[in-house]
């Protein structure tokens, strides 16, 4: 992959060329010391993946994404110091778009492979995530349910862009709205518990981890916070799994849709959000083939028309609605 790097510390930028030597696959397009810079030079020569750190002078890292997201969009993965102190930030990019985050590889001490195996495995997700295809045919879709009175659950799936877009649809529904919720976002697990408590606080909702063997609850919006995989069983609880081994991406929103679809016997709504690459699009026509409403996020208001893209290729959306329909199309439904 042809990987550039936005970073103003020399240090910082000799680590990561001695990180990406360890993957001969990897090439060093260009070397970036600001935002700024970065924004111009994918204008001209858009790498695979872009390495962007979050503070630098100029202009930082979340100016950087939003800018290049909107004018000559690339995978981008944040690399950074203090990933804790800088939560906050890592959420303003990544709702701007960027995919994914890790910490700067320490190289110092130790063995330098092992420091560098993060960074390489979470470019190495990247490539799959945006180069994965996935050609599966399905069943007609059944007639669309209505509403009733059987358990209620929303299930959302979203990727680059996601945070700042699940924190819009989340503020848009009311207190006590009468669905479970359960969120698939792309996110290492370090950052779901900060995520968790950033959309309970920033939606007035209550957000939390999804616990390992609990159900869906109604009122409570649950988000995957583990790097294995989350299921719906044949009970209704809530499983963590590292199966299927495949799915690279971690967690899969495919994974939980189609468990959803096999398994949840009151009434639902799959939802796809903005991001990139094909993730969620067939599960999602899962989800119609059961007669369930699905929702995918349109085109313009959309911070990375990828997995919607995809979800309306293969006619897995019942509706394509803006996202800021989504919610009170979420609300009227299950009045």
């Amino acid at each position: 992959m042809r990987v550039g790097i936005v970073n103003d510390l020399p240090m910082a930028v000799e680590v990561l060329r001695r990180a990406l030597a360890f993957e001969p696959a990897h090439q060093i397009a260009w070397v970036a010391s600001n935002g700024a810079e970065a924004v111009e030079l994918c204008a001209v020569q858009p790498p695979d993946v872009l390495l962007m750190d979050l503070i630098m002078p100029v202009m930082d890292g979340v100016e950087a994404t939003r800018r290049i997201m909107e004018q000559s969009p690339c995978a981008i993965l944040l690399v950074t110091v203090d990933i804790d102190r800088n939560q906050h930030r890592v959420f303003e990019a990544m709702g701007h778009g960027a995919l994914d985050v890790v910490a700067t590889p320490a190289l110092g001490s130790g063995s330098a492979q092992e420091a560098a195996a993060p960074l390489l495995r979470k470019i190495y997700n990247i490539g799959w995530l945006i180069g994965s295809c996935d050609n599966r045919a399905g069943a007609a879709p059944v007639p669309l349910r209505q509403a009733g009175s059987k358990p209620r659950l929303v299930v959302i799936g979203a990727s680059a862009g996601g945070p700042a877009a699940l924190e819009q649809l989340l503020k848009g529904l009311p207190l006590g709205f009468s669905a479970a919720i359960v969120l698939v976002q792309h996110v290492d697990e370090v950052f779901a518990a900060g995520m968790a408590e950033w959309l309970s606080t920033e939606s007035g909702l209550p957000v939390r981890l999804a616990r390992d063997g609990e159900p869906p609850q109604a009122g409570v919006v649950l988000l995957a916070g583990t790097n294995n995989h989350i299921r719906l069983l044949e009970n209704g609880n809530l499983a963590y799994t590292a199966e299927p081994s495949d799915q690279v991406y971690r967690p899969s929103i495919d994974v939980f849709f189609e468990s959803v679809a096999s398994f949840w016997t009151g009434e639902a709504v799959g939802v796809l959000l903005t991001g990139m690459g094909r993730d969620g699009a067939q599960g999602l026509k899962l989800l119609r083939e059961r007669g369930f409403l699905t929702i995918a996020q349109d085109q313009q208001s959309c911070a990375v028309y990828g997995m919607p893209k995809a979800a309306a290729a293969i006619e897995a959306a019942v509706e394509i609605r803006p996202l800021g329909e989504i919610a009170s199309r979420l609300t009227g439904f299950f009045a």
